[in-house]
């Protein structure tokens, strides 16, 4: 009887370690909030908690053309990031409170290079890998709705 409690109780825990490490792995689904930038629409998920930005686009393989996240960070600061687990390659845009673009760069997946705001920032943007050169938006470029109004 205690062996046979021992071995389903070892299958249930891996079983539900499975269920974590599965979790862990699953691509999150948040808010969405609409952006525009010039004629182009966004439609922007909205990480601004410490776990939602740690996952961001993680385990994604395929993104629609005009999605992205938005990342939201309380207060101003230097902002880096890196391609952990990240399957897609992503343009990254550093944005200011007002909308306005502060520097562009592409990110390559599944790296750790840090990419990083030319200046202090609450805001970033990751889209599709060539997303805003292909719209010409470039710094200085801005940003409507959401946080940035109309």
């Amino acid at each position: 009887m205690n062996d046979s409690w021992a071995r389903r109780a070892g299958t249930i825990a891996m079983l539900w370690f499975a269920a974590i490490a599965s979790a862990q792995e699953a691509p999150q689904k948040l808010a969405q909030v609409r952006l525009t930038a010039g004629i182009h629409n966004i439609n922007a998920e909205l990480a601004s908690t410490p776990p939602q930005r740690e996952i961001g686009l993680m385990f994604r393989s395929v993104m629609p053309a005009n999605d992205g996240m938005l990342f939201v960070f309380e207060q101003p600061g230097q902002q880096c990031f890196w391609m952990k687990n990240t399957l897609l390659p992503l343009s990254v845009a550093f944005i200011g409170d007002d909308g306005s673009v502060v520097n562009i760069d592409d990110m390559k997946p599944q790296t750790l290079d840090s990419h990083c705001s030319a200046k202090p920032v609450r805001f970033v943007l990751e889209m599709n890998e060539g997303w805003f050169a292909k719209r010409g938006i470039k710094a200085g470029s801005r940003l409507r709705g959401g946080p940035f109004g109309h």
